[in-house]
C-alpha cells in the first residue's frame, strides 16, 4: 500500500450505537492500526428528519470507553474537516452539477403521484417498477425536455431531484477483500437519487464525495451495504476518481433463529446490544458499561464475531488483536451472537483484574447495604469469590455470609445435622476458642488434628460447620471464610446454629 491507509467509521446520529456498529468501528480501527494508518470518525447527519439529539455525543463516548477512539474527528486533528456532514453541505452541489455536465446524471421532476401511477401501471402488467434505463426517457426528466425548459423549471422553484444515469448493458466486475470477485448487471440497478432540490445530498453522493475528499483508502462496512457497492464504484468512475478498496463485514445474527441481531433480542433474553445505557422517555435501554462488562472483554468478544486468526486462541489484548488482525480472515457468513460466551469473556477479564481494583468496585455496593468494610478485608473476600463471578454485581450474592450471619439454613443441607451434631459442634467451639494464630491454614490443621485424634468422620463436622457459617453448603474454602469472619463471630455462628437446628 503506497498511500497511507485511511479508514472511517461513519454512523448516522439516529439513536444509540448498536453493537453491530461497534464491531464495524473496531474492525476499521484494527485495520488502521495494523497498517500504521488513520482511523477517523465522520458523522453522517444529512437526514435531519431522523436526527436524534445526544446520539452524536453517545457515539463519541462509546468509542472512548471501548478504547478505540478515532485519530481524527469533530474537534480532534481536523485535517480534512468538517467531520460533521451537515457542515459540509455547501460542497455537494458542485459535484452533483459536475455529474450533470458530464452526462452521468440528470434532473427528474416527477411528482410522488406520477411515480405512484407508473408503479401501479407496471404492477398491473406483472412487472416491478424500477426507475432506470427502461423508463427514464418516458418520465419527466431533463433527458427528454430541453436545457432551456429544465433551467426555467428549476428557476421557477419547481421541485426536482438529480438522479444518477446508470450505464446500460454492462456487467460490472468488482473486488471485495472479504467476498472476492463480485458481479452486478447494470440493467438491474435503479437510477438512484443523488441530490434533492432542498439543497441536501442523499447518502450515496455525500458518502462518495466525502470519502474522496478525506482520502479514504478502504471502505470497511456492514454486509447490508453490499448492494450499494456497484453504484458507489460507478460514481467513482463517473468522477474520474480512484475508488477505495471495499470490504463488507458479515452480519451479527440473533442467538436463536434467523435474522440480524436486534434490540428486541436483547430485551427478550436480558443482554445489552448497546455499549452504554441509552435513556429515552420510554425508559432505559441497558448498555454493556452499566451492566458491568469490562470494555476489554466487549472488544475481545466482538473481534471474534466473524473473524479469527486461524488458531484456537480466544483471549487477546487490543494490541494483540491489532497484531493478528487480517481482513482476509474475516468470514463471509453471519456470526451468531452468543450471550453466554459474552459473559464468559467478561469472567475471564474479571479474574485478571487486581483484587484491589475489584475491592474498590465492590465497596459502593456494600456501602449501599450499610456496610463499611476495611479495604484489606474486602481484598481478601474478593480474592476468594471472583472465580465464581461474571460481574462485580454478583459479588454480594457470592459473599453476603462474610458480612451477615445466616438467618436461615438450607433445607436440603439440614439433613447433615444429626442427633450427635450439637455435641460435636460444642466440642468444636472449645477447639476454636483455644486457637491463637487465627489463620486459615493453622485453623484447618488444628481442627483436622482434633478430628483425627478423636476418630471423628470428616463429614460429621465439616458440613455442619459450613452450614453454621454460611447457612448453606456453598462458598469458598471453609477455613478461609472462618479466618475472614474471625474467632468471635465463628463461635457465635456455631452457637446460633446449635440453637436453631
Amino acid at each position: 500500500m503506497s498511500k497511507q491507509v485511511r479508514v472511517r467509521f461513519a454512523p448516522s446520529p439516529t439513536g444509540p450505537l448498536h453493537i453491530g456498529g461497534v464491531r464495524t468501528a473496531l474492525f476499521n480501527y484494527l485495520f488502521a492500526k495494523k497498517n500504521n494508518g488513520v482511523f477517523f470518525l465522520r458523522i453522517e447527519d444529512t437526514d435531519q428528519n431522523r436526527y436524534v439529539s445526544g446520539a452524536e455525543e453517545y457515539i463519541m463516548e462509546a468509542l472512548e470507553w471501548l478504547g478505540i477512539a478515532p485519530d481524527e474527528t469533530i474537534g480532534k486533528n481536523e485535517k480534512f474537516g468538517p467531520y460533521r456532514q451537515s457542515e459540509r453541505k455547501h460542497l455537494y452541489k458542485q459535484y452533483a452539477d459536475q455529474l450533470i455536465n458530464s452526462g452521468n446524471a440528470y434532473y427528474a421532476f416527477d411528482t410522488a403521484e406520477a411515480l405512484d401511477a407508473h408503479r401501479k401501471l407496471e404492477e398491473e402488467q406483472g412487472n416491478t417498477f424500477i426507475y432506470n434505463h427502461h423508463n427514464r426517457e418516458k418520465l419527466d426528466t431533463s433527458l427528454v425536455i430541453s436545457a432551456d425548459e429544465t433551467a426555467k423549471r428549476i428557476a421557477d422553484g419547481e421541485h426536482y431531484v438529480i438522479r444518477f444515469k446508470t450505464p446500460v448493458n454492462e456487467t460490472l466486475h468488482m473486488h471485495d477483500i472479504i467476498r472476492g470477485d463480485v458481479k452486478f448487471e447494470t440493467n438491474l440497478l435503479d437510477d438512484k437519487v443523488l441530490f434533492k432540490s432542498d439543497g441536501m445530498p442523499t447518502y450515496h453522493l455525500a458518502n462518495i464525495v466525502d470519502d474522496h475528499l478525506m482520502e479514504t483508502t478502504h471502505v470497511i462496512r456492514g454486509e447490508e451495504w453490499l448492494p450499494s457497492m456497484p453504484l458507489h464504484v460507478l460514481l467513482y468512475r463517473a468522477f474520474g476518481w480512484q475508488a477505495p478498496e471495499f470490504a463488507h463485514l458479515p452480519l451479527i445474527m440473533k442467538p436463536i433463529g434467523n435474522g440480524k441481531l436486534s434490540k428486541r433480542d436483547g430485551d427478550k433474553m436480558g443482554f445489552p446490544v448497546f455499549p452504554l445505557d441509552w435513556k429515552t422517555e420510554e425508559g432505559v435501554s441497558s448498555g454493556y458499561r452499566e451492566k458491568g462488562f469490562f470494555p476489554e472483554a466487549v472488544i475481545n468478544f466482538l473481534a471474534l464475531l466473524g473473524w479469527n486468526d486461524g488458531t484456537e486462541k480466544e483471549l487477546y489484548t487490543l494490541e494483540e488483536l491489532v497484531e493478528a488482525f487480517d481482513l482476509s480472515r474475516v468470514h463471509k457468513a453471519g456470526a451468531k451472537f452468543d450471550p453466554e460466551k459474552n459473559k464468559w469473556f467478561n469472567h475471564q477479564y474479571l479474574v485478571k483484574q487486581k483484587d484491589e481494583d475489584l475491592a474498590k468496585a465492590y465497596a459502593p455496593i456494600l456501602a449501599e447495604k450499610g456496610f463499611n468494610v476495611d479495604q484489606s478485608v474486602l481484598i481478601k473476600v474478593v480474592s476468594l469469590i471472583k472465580e465464581r463471578a461474571h460481574f462485580v454485581s454478583e459479588f454480594w450474592e457470592l459473599s453476603d455470609f462474610f458480612f451477615v450471619s445466616p438467618t436461615s439454613y438450607d433445607e436440603k443441607a439440614r439433613k447433615n445435622w444429626k442427633d450427635e451434631t450439637p455435641t460435636l459442634m460444642q466440642e468444636l467451639i472449645s477447639v476454636v476458642e483455644e486457637i491463637t494464630d487465627f489463620t486459615s491454614m493453622n485453623i484447618e490443621t488444628i481442627v483436622k488434628d482434633w478430628m483425627t485424634k478423636n476418630e471423628i468422620g470428616m463429614g460429621k463436622v465439616m458440613q455442619p460447620f459450613r452450614l453454621s457459617m454460611v447457612g448453606a453448603l456453598k462458598g469458598p474454602h471453609l477455613f478461609d471464610i472462618v479466618e475472614v469472619i474471625g474467632k468471635e463471630e465463628t463461635i457465635k455462628r456455631i452457637q446460633k446454629a446449635i440453637a436453631a437446628l
